[in-house]
């Protein structure tokens, strides 16, 4: 179940994504862009990588989860887009894969404590990349651009708690 006495103000960055498979780790590199951003102090910043029910606990702890993973959707790559789906069924059939499914993830979190408040950012990537390290020039010129997007997101949430304390995310 999730714990109530933490979850109202608790707002997890989720970032999704395999980076020894270049773009398709673009969300765990947003989030680790936004480690050195100054966060209110009720944001957690979370490497999901490539996805596993050891998520589940952090997600039902959270108030508000912003998730950020790569999608496969035919958008030009580096296309962002902001989607509040309301169950997993309502998510694109085109994320990409992991080790369960980010699908697979929400069910489970849903079916363990109820409906979450998720925000999820997409990020366009090209289908043929090949594997390795390095995002495409048409990825990594946009990484500090959606951490910028993501912080907005964060601001418009937390706007009451911008007063308390300020830490930086943590992957």
């Amino acid at each position: 179940m999730r714990n109530q006495a933490n979850s109202a103000e608790h707002i997890l960055v989720l970032g999704i994504g395999n980076v020894l498979m270049g773009d398709e780790g673009a969300g765990v590199h947003v989030v680790r862009g936004l480690e050195r951003a100054a966060l209110p102090g009720n944001v957690r910043c979370l490497d999901g990588g490539t996805g596993s029910f050891l998520l589940l606990e952090p997600m039902q702890q959270a108030g508000r989860i912003i998730l950020i993973d790569a999608t496969i959707d035919g958008n030009p790559p580096g296309t962002v887009r902001r989607l509040t789906p309301r169950f997993s069924s309502e998510y694109p059939a085109t994320l990409t894969a992991h080790d369960i499914g980010l699908k697979d993830l929400l069910d489970a979190a849903y079916l363990l404590g109820g409906p979450l408040d998720v925000t999820l950012f997409t990020i366009s990537i090209d289908a043929l990349q090949g594997v390795g390290m390095e995002l495409s020039p048409a990825i990594a010129g946009r990484i500090d651009e959606i951490a910028g997007i993501i912080l907005e997101e964060i601001a418009g949430i937390s706007e009451p708690a911008a007063e308390s304390s300020q830490k930086a995310c943590h992957a």
